[in-house]
């Protein structure tokens, strides 16, 4: 008997033992366990815990204005509202309401002014899994009479969970004004494009986040705020645009795209000292109040938005010209007093490589060549300089190579290898082909030119700044990336100012030309390339101007691109340099240049070129109202019923608004002669149509447009006299 009772206490014993030893192990157990989520997981179960208790609110920061360069305001953020859905609670409220979501969804599109089926979607979707949605965004930058709205529904209905918090909403006050060099903002109100994308780090600004405790309704307790950030206001982004000349930019780019039916339009304004930006227009353009228009493809919206100044590269043309032409000066290739006579081509490597004017300019000096644009003087000048000094100047021009501008987007451009550079393509670059450059890149060599040699990046940020509690301008940053480099002898720049001068005052660029200023400038006619076919696309053009003024020390250079002008007229001499001419005079008017010229001449020169009319023969009253329509006034001499004489005659250019003298008689006594017209870039259509107007035949030479006729413009000729057009394709 005691042995079995001893024997029962050993194994009670035994068991103990075991039972504490589970126990034990279980305690540890805990410990490391309960140490393990203190430790390790606690901030997890912390935040899990304060999510169930609380709820957070972002609260944006407002973002900072961009600014013209006196600090007048292109892009403002206005304080609105948005509407968030806490969907947990409001399916709690509505349960509680015995409503549903279908009823109230019409009811809150009406006062948000949302499609009905929207926002039952937003109010019903399912996550991907199935689970139901716990939050989502109703709507964002409402005004405050809809958030007033939603939130008066919500307290009549008992709802709980449309969260309704204060928003910002971009606003650019003068629509599509500056839109590429502006840009727009996402749906978040980040930058997207243009100087918002660019500048997005001051402009954003950080937000802040409200973190209130909430009962188990989900609603806020009044009394206790566990955290609060204030959110930090973006920073002002101060441009180097000018306000009032990026109107004029603009301006002159609308009325050229609408003269010329052209494709697109850019305009570039530059101060080339400091490689300050001070407008960049492209037309057409978009409003960046509303960048996604309906009606467009995502491809198509994204076109609008494309900053043709920066992102497009082409072949030049003739502007290119001034790379070989001062390449030319600083190699030594040219002979004192040398003339360079152009039969209209050269024969280079088995082709022959045709000037613009085919028929040929004949002996010209070196200023000659740059005034008439000659391709063949420019093709001498490199196959002397040879391959790798005009590659060596194209680098130190910096094409090939961004500009560093800041803006997004931009294109680098191609320029051909020096060892693939074949000895037709070397005539070919020499006069601005095969090579392409981007308008903004071109002004940045262009502006060397201007300023003596020095090349400077090209930009848009004058500085950052912000106004502290006491009103204080604080600057916080300011644009420090010139990256200032001479290349080029300012002697060397002094010339090529001068002959390019002379271009504007009397060669290709003359319709640029104001009486009074000294304006320096060159043209250019490029054929576009076909990227679907290769080779040049017929009928397709791409005409500039770049000009600098004044020439002697340059404050200003401008520069005009237009893309596919109407084919009837695409001579960059007839259409673009006029552009230069408007634009320019608005420039002086606001700097207070003054002209050597008296104004009554500068405001002549501006005046658009009339051809008068054949009004001889007609009645009086018909021809006076002719000359009405054209914009030409007139004076009468003489009591007779018909018009038998005019001065000047038929086919004389006059500004619009010269007086025309009309000297009456009877019909019989009506003079047959006339004056030629000016038919330089005209096709044959409006040749012919304007040569039979005046009673004068025509006949065609070549393909093309008129680059020639057999008799001068201005002479005068009998009627029914033939003038020759001898026609080309011109690419000055």
């Amino acid at each position: 008997m005691a042995r079995k009772e001893f024997r029962d206490k050993v194994i009670m014993k035994k068991r103990m033992l075991y039972t504490l030893m589970i126990v034990f192990a279980i305690f540890i157990g805990l410990i490391v366990r309960i140490t393990f989520i203190m430790f390790v997981e606690g901030g997890t179960y912390k935040a899990r815990a304060t999510q169930q208790w609380t709820s957070d609110v972002k609260i944006n920061a407002k973002r900072g204005r961009i600014l013209d360069r006196n600090e007048k305001e292109l892009a403002v953020s206005a304080n609105v509202y948005r509407v968030d859905l806490d969907l947990n609670a409001l399916r709690n409220s509505i349960e509680q309401q015995k409503i549903t979501m279908e009823t109230i969804a019409p009811k809150i599109a009406e006062i948000a002014k949302m499609d009905p089926a929207e926002v039952l979607d937003k109010l019903t979707r399912p996550l991907p899994n199935g689970k139901p949605r716990g939050a989502a965004i109703l709507k964002r930058r409402i005004e405050k009479d809809i958030a007033d709205g939603i939130k008066k529904y919500s307290e009549e209905m008992s709802l709980r969970g449309l969260v309704i918090s204060p928003d910002t909403k971009r606003y650019y006050p003068n629509g599509s004004f500056a839109a590429h060099i502006l840009g727009h903002t996402n749906s978040d109100g980040e930058g997207l494009t243009g100087i918002e994308l660019q500048y997005n780090k001051f402009l954003a600004g950080v937000p802040g986040i409200k973190i209130a405790e909430t009962d188990q309704k989900s609603e806020d307790l009044p009394y206790k705020i566990s955290e609060y950030t204030e959110p930090v206001d973006g920073r002002d982004v101060v441009l180097t645009i000018d306000e009032n000349i990026q109107y004029f930019a603009e301006k002159a780019a609308s009325q050229a795209l609408k003269d010329n039916d052209a494709k697109a339009v850019s305009v570039i304004v530059m101060d080339p000292k400091t490689g300050e930006i001070l407008a960049m227009a492209n037309k057409p353009d978009y409003d960046p109040n509303n960048p996604w228009p309906e009606g467009l493809s995502n491809e198509d919206t994204q076109k609008t938005w494309r900053n043709r100044a920066v992102s497009d590269a082409y072949e030049p043309g003739s502007i290119f010209k001034v790379v070989t032409a001062t390449a030319a000066i600083e190699k030594g290739v040219l002979k004192e007093g040398e003339t360079f006579n152009c039969g209209g081509g050269l024969t280079i490597g088995g082709r022959t490589i045709h000037c613009w004017k085919t028929s040929g300019h004949g002996p010209l000096d070196f200023e000659g060549i740059i005034k008439n644009s000659c391709n063949v003087g420019f093709m001498v000048l490199a196959d002397r300089m040879k391959k790798e000094a005009l590659n060596e100047y194209i680098y130190k021009y910096g094409f090939g190579k961004k500009t560093g501008i800041d803006l997004p987007g931009e294109a680098r451009g191609i320029v051909k290898p020096t060892e693939q550079i074949s000895v037709t393509d070397l005539a070919t670059i020499s006069f601005g082909q095969s090579n392409t450059v981007s308008a903004i890149q071109y002004m940045q060599a262009f502006n060397s030119i201007a300023n003596g040699g020095t090349l400077i990046t090209p930009h848009l940020m004058k500085e950052v700044i912000h106004y502290d509690d006491d009103s204080n301008r604080v600057i916080d940053a300011t644009f420090s990336n010139y990256n200032k480099r001479s290349e080029i002898k300012s002697e060397t720049m002094e010339r090529m100012r001068k002959h390019l001068e002379a271009t504007v005052a009397t060669g290709g660029a003359s319709k640029a030309h104001i009486p009074g200023y000294h304006i320096a400038g060159k043209t250019g006619t490029a054929q576009k390339v076909d990227p679907v076919n290769g080779g040049y696309a017929q009928g397709k053009y791409i005409s500039s101007f770049a000009g600098m003024a004044p020439a002697n020390d340059p404050k200003v250079t401008v520069f005009i691109s237009i893309d596919e002008p109407n084919p009837s007229l695409y001579y960059a001499g007839q259409i673009a340099a006029p552009v230069g001419k408007v634009l320019f005079n608005d420039i002086f008017n606001y700097f207070a240049l003054k002209p050597d010229a008296n104004s009554e001449d500068v405001q002549k020169s501006l005046k658009k070129d009339v051809v008068i009319s054949e009004i001889r023969g007609q009645k009086k009253a018909d021809a006076t109202k002719i000359l009405k329509d054209i914009g030409l006034s007139y004076r009468i001499e003489g009591d007779g019923e018909y018009v038998v004489d005019i001065s000047p005659k038929p086919g004389y250019m006059v500004k619009e608004g010269s007086e025309i003298i009309l000297y009456t008689g009877k019909q019989s006594q009506t003079d047959s002669t006339v004056g030629v017209p000016d038919l330089m870039g005209t096709t044959p259509e409006s040749a012919r149509k304007l040569l039979e107007n005046l009673g004068l035949k025509v006949q065609f030479v070549g393909d093309g447009v008129v680059g020639g006729q057999s008799i001068e413009a201005g002479q005068i000729v009998k009627k029914g006299t033939v003038i020759t057009c001898h026609l080309q394709v011109l690419a000055d």
